[in-house]
């Protein structure tokens, strides 16, 4: 199996099942434009994410880590009228880029990009009356961070909320414990972190795809 393998049987489900529209290929292009890295998820992805967000019956979501809004306009798609999605960027460049997508697919009244750090807007979020608790929480921002980004989506979720990690399996790399990549250290730690979380019900699913070798957990808020 080759990456060039993966990549095809990754666009043959994408333009059979989730297939970009002008929206969606808009925030590529413009993402693209604007020199923000190539990192957004699949169009497959994405429609996962959609799906799940469906399927969770979801009026709130929480996105830490936004880029060009790729992934948040297939999750403000998924709400229902009345429901909300707030974007959490560390970069003004990037959240002003995502701005822009969102509006030009008619979603900034439903989705919100906030800028600045997310350990540093997370709390504020916390203290702000009625931002939560969210139906479904999707983490994909810097992965050294990823314990916290879980701790502070428990804090920020109910009984039944949905937490999703991306990138959480390093192609492979997850089990280098001897590891000193900062990003393979927040991921072990986020997973010690989930595994013994008595409140969390979890798994983990290995991926390839145009994305190379990775994956993502899947958790459920029990209690």
């Amino acid at each position: 199996m080759t990456q060039e393998q993966w990549n095809a049987v990754d666009r043959y489900i994408t333009d059979l099942l989730a297939p970009d529209d002008e929206a969606l290929a808009a925030a590529l292009a413009q993402s693209a434009s604007a020199g923000l890295p190539a990192i957004a998820v699949a169009g497959n992805q994405g429609k996962l994410l959609h799906l799940l967000a469906r399927l969770q019956g979801a009026r709130t979501v929480l996105e830490i880590g936004t880029l060009g809004g790729y992934s948040t306009i297939w999750l403000a798609r998924a709400l229902p009228e009345g429901g909300r999605l707030i974007s959490l960027e560390y970069s003004a460049e990037h959240a002003e880029v995502a701005r822009t997508n969102l509006a030009r697919a008619g979603l900034d009244k439903i989705a919100e990009v906030r800028t600045g750090a997310a350990l540093e807007t997370l709390p504020l979020l916390a203290k702000e009356p009625g931002a939560g608790p969210f139906d479904l929480i999707f983490i994909d921002a810097d992965k050294k961070n990823n314990p916290q980004y879980v701790e502070w989506a428990l804090t920020l979720s109910r009984p039944g909320s949905v937490i999703i990690v991306d990138n959480a399996v390093r192609s492979g790399a997850l089990v280098d414990e001897n590891s000193t990549d900062p990003a393979i250290v927040g991921t072990r730690r986020m997973y010690e972190l989930v595994a013994n979380e008595p409140r969390l019900d979890a798994t983990a699913v290995q991926t390839v795809g145009t994305k190379g070798y990775d994956g993502f957990l899947l958790a459920r808020v029990v209690s």
